[in-house]
C-alpha cells in the first residue's frame, strides 16, 4: 500500500511540476475603463453594439496581446502618446479597433469602434486619450 500512495504522490508531483513549467501565466491583465459614474464605454460597446462572433473575436485578439506581450502587428499597432490599438478583422470584411494604454502589467481598454476608413479617427484617439489622462488623476 504504501508504493502505491508513494507513486500516485509522484505522479501527481510530476504532473504539477510539467503544468507550472509549461502553462504560461498572462503577462498583460485587460481591465476595461471605468468611469466615475461606474460605466465601463468598451464593455457596453462589445456587449449593445456587436454581435456575439464579433465579440468573440476582438476577445481573442485581446486574448493574444495579454498572452503574447510583446506582440506586434498585425495584431497590435502602437498609436503614439501611450496609446496602442487590438486590431481585428471581423466577419464580413469589418475591421475593429480596440484602443488601450498600459499601466503596469495592466491592459486598460479605453476606447472601441468599428473602422470605416483607412485612417482612425482623431475622435477616437481623442476620446481615448482623455479617458488615459483621467486614470492619471486619480
Amino acid at each position: 500500500m504504501l508504493y502505491a500512495q508513494t507513486y500516485t504522490s509522484s505522479i501527481a508531483s510530476m504532473y504539477l511540476t510539467w503544468y507550472t513549467v509549461s502553462v504560461p501565466e498572462k503577462i498583460l491583465h485587460a481591465v476595461f475603463f471605468r468611469q466615475l459614474s461606474s460605466r465601463e464605454p468598451v464593455r457596453e460597446w462589445l456587449k449593445d453594439k456587436l454581435e456575439p462572433e464579433d465579440r468573440r473575436v476582438i476577445g481573442m485578439d485581446i486574448a493574444t496581446v495579454e498572452w503574447g506581450w510583446p506582440v506586434g502587428m498585425p495584431v497590435r499597432r502602437s498609436l503614439g502618446q501611450g496609446l496602442r490599438e487590438v486590431r481585428s478583422s471581423l466577419p464580413g470584411g469589418r475591421i475593429a479597433r480596440v484602443v488601450f494604454c498600459l499601466r503596469g502589467d495592466r491592459m486598460i481598454l479605453l476606447a472601441g469602434f468599428l473602422k470605416t476608413s483607412s485612417k482612425t479617427p482623431a475622435i477616437e484617439i481623442n476620446k481615448a486619450l482623455k479617458r488615459m489622462k483621467e486614470i492619471d488623476h486619480v
